[in-house]
């Protein structure tokens, strides 16, 4: 059997639809084409240095990125170290792990993502208000710096637990300790006390780089930007998720990463299920954010994944965007109207932003803050509205003969002035210039 894992992941066609499942969406990318100009030499190297065990990942490419409001760190791979971990996720980690999560454990996963955290939300409540009311209670929960405290040690008795495979669990500790945090700055003392303190990714990145010697590291944190960290999130808080549904038996629960709610009409059961959590959460290194961790009464509303939630007396759950998001957006398209008057973005581009936007939000009780927020674009864009219009139409009327958009019509006055009579009609007689 351990033969046959590593030469799984290292198999030339287990590394092809890897590169291509890897190459998604960034097949533009220069480094991408350069890999894919001579891909079969390219997977026999990683193929050879895999099973060799001589493979050693090149350095990450760092970088800050604004996502809703939140600067998150990015650590990006080179396309030659995704197609390893593609192969490594999807043929070891993936089939080993799934089978042991729960159904309500939703995201990155196939067929789950945030909407299906969502609806299962909307599920519970539904159950929950059938069998007891709106006269209940909600416990949410978040992890503070989730990725950054993942510790990896923890993180790998977790995959010992149900890869029986000495080499795969060997080569899956080296990419994991890719991730490792140089804390040379230190004192021996302090380097103690960072293992159990909370570590926040973008203050370590303002510490100068010559401090950074490699003398000492400390085995926690999973970088935001590869595979792997997904399926460390996943799977890392597992066992806060078997001891709420199979220990607990409490079936109105679900988890989003390091977001996740109980549903109970006893306040109090919260409360010490709160502190049950905290215990095991200890014991992982993770700390719950004091800020968005409560209880809340259904009654009252609360919010979850970016959502208001709101329950009526009669039983109808009513659910709202959060009017930061509306005004993150609003704040955006002023920021893209001026780009498209500098020239720097086009207008269409804009358009099929918002679409895509509006059509999200076509999903919730919010047809009021649909209206606004179209009325707005509208009043903000009218010009570039117009003229949009305007080529549109002499686009459809051009392309109704099926002839080209981008070409130029002209009348040839041989045809136009032809003594047959019947033949020859205006559009008949029309001729084409690329």
């Amino acid at each position: 059997m351990e033969k046959d894992l590593i030469y799984k992941i290292s198999g030339l066609n287990e590394l092809y639809d890897a590169f291509h499942k890897a190459q998604k969406n960034s097949n533009w990318k220069a480094s991408v084409q350069k890999f894919e100009s001579n891909l079969f030499a390219n997977l026999n190297e990683l193929s050879n240095l895999i099973r060799t065990n001589k493979y050693e990942q090149k350095p990450f490419n760092a970088f800050k990125l604004n996502e809703r409001g939140h600067v998150r760190l990015i650590k990006s791979l080179h396309i030659s170290d995704r197609v390893v971990q593609r192969t490594v996720c999807d043929n070891i980690l993936t089939p080993y792990l799934n089978k042991y999560l729960i159904y309500d454990n939703g995201a990155s996963q196939k067929n789950k993502g945030i909407d299906f955290c969502r609806k299962r939300l909307s599920i519970h409540l539904q159950k929950y208000i059938r069998k007891h009311g709106t006269d209940g209670y909600i416990l949410l929960c978040d992890f503070r710096k989730f990725f950054d405290n993942i510790n990896h040690e923890k993180l790998l008795e977790i995959f010992i637990k149900y890869i029986k495979d000495e080499k795969a669990i060997n080569f899956i500790k080296k990419l994991i300790d890719t991730f490792k945090i140089d804390v040379s700055y230190l004192s021996e003392s302090e380097r103690k006390e960072a293992v159990n303190q909370v570590f926040n990714s973008l203050e370590y990145e303002k510490i100068d780089k010559k401090a950074l010697t490699g003398k000492a590291f400390i085995y926690k944190s999973v970088g935001i930007g590869s595979q792997i960290s997904q399926i460390a999130g996943i799977v890392y808080a597992s066992e806060i998720d078997n001891y709420i549904k199979i220990v607990k038996g409490i079936k109105y629960y679900a988890r989003y990463m390091d977001d996740f709610y109980v549903i109970d009409k006893d306040k109090q059961f919260l409360k010490s299920l709160l502190i049950q959590i905290k215990e095991i959460s200890s014991r992982l290194g993770l700390t719950l954010s004091d800020n968005k961790t409560q209880i809340r009464k259904l009654s009252a509303g609360f919010r979850f994944l970016k959502i208001k939630y709101s329950i009526t007396k009669t039983g109808h759950i009513v659910k709202r965007v959060c009017s930061q998001n509306i005004t993150r957006h609003r704040r955006k398209l002023r920021k893209l109207k001026k780009k498209v008057e500098s020239g720097r973005i086009k207008f269409p581009d804009v358009l099929n932003m918002h679409k895509s936007w509006v059509g999200n939000l076509k999903r919730f009780d919010c047809y009021r803050t649909l209206n606004n927020i179209q009325n707005y674009f509208n009043s903000l864009f009218k010009k570039e509205i117009e003229n949009y219009e305007r080529k549109r139409k002499t686009r459809t009327k051009n392309t109704r003969f099926n002839i080209p958009a981008d070409v130029e019509l002209f009348t040839d006055w041989r045809l136009e002035n032809s003594k047959i009579p019947g033949i020859f009609s205006n559009r008949a007689t029309s001729a084409i210039r690329y």
